[in-house]
């Protein structure tokens, strides 16, 4: 059995996926704040109660885990994003975004680097759409995003020769609670390409 750990797996996009790795064998490390009653019930479920953004208690976890299983599969998942004019937010919430969508992902990233490239596995980065172009209303948000690529491309390239694959995936706005902190949801066209303004 492979053994795969998953950032913000308690709900929407990352949970998806947990599910998805829990059918295809995997052992899974779910990490999230908060796993409500959706969540899996099996064996190969894990849940980690962690706040990520405490990088000393994340290190630790990891450093448990790399001490019972080999990882195969990271799947950098956890975001956050704060939206509305970058005047109106405060360094709290940038920080959070900064931490969250680029530190962690680089932090799990070196940690378990030398277990992926010993089974030859494959790390996946959920960046955003709006890693790829301008975002009013959005500045801090996808310039976190396209930091988060950026370091998946260049990663890619230092580690491809040791079998270790690095996917990142762009996904669009979803139905999730992800938008709790915006004035929009998805499905609101006319905020939302207000929002993606190219």
């Amino acid at each position: 059995m492979k053994t795969a750990i998953v950032t913000g797996a308690s709900s929407g996009i990352g949970l998806d996926i947990s599910r998805m790795l829990l059918e295809k064998d995997y052992k899974v490390y779910a990490f999230g704040r908060e796993f409500k009653n959706d969540s899996p019930e099996c064996s190969g479920f894990i849940p980690v109660n962690c706040d990520i953004t405490n990088t000393s208690l994340l290190t630790e976890h990891i450093t448990a885990i790399k001490k019972e299983e080999e990882i195969s599969l990271l799947v950098n998942n956890a975001g956050v994003g704060y939206f509305g004019p970058h005047e109106e937010l405060n360094p709290k919430k940038i920080h959070e975004m900064v931490t969250v969508n680029v530190e962690v992902p680089l932090l799990l990233s070196q940690l378990l680097l030398r277990d992926l490239k010993k089974h030859k596995g494959v790390i996946i980065n959920i960046s955003s759409v709006t890693a790829r172009g301008s975002n009013t209303y959005g500045c801090a948000y996808g310039a976190t995003k396209a930091a988060l690529t950026s370091f998946s491309g260049s990663l890619f390239d230092e580690v491809r020769k040791y079998g270790v694959k690095v996917c990142t995936i762009h996904p669009d706005m979803t139905k999730s609670n992800f938008y709790r902190n915006a004035n929009f949801r998805e499905g609101d066209t006319p905020i939302l390409t207000s929002y993606r303004k190219r």
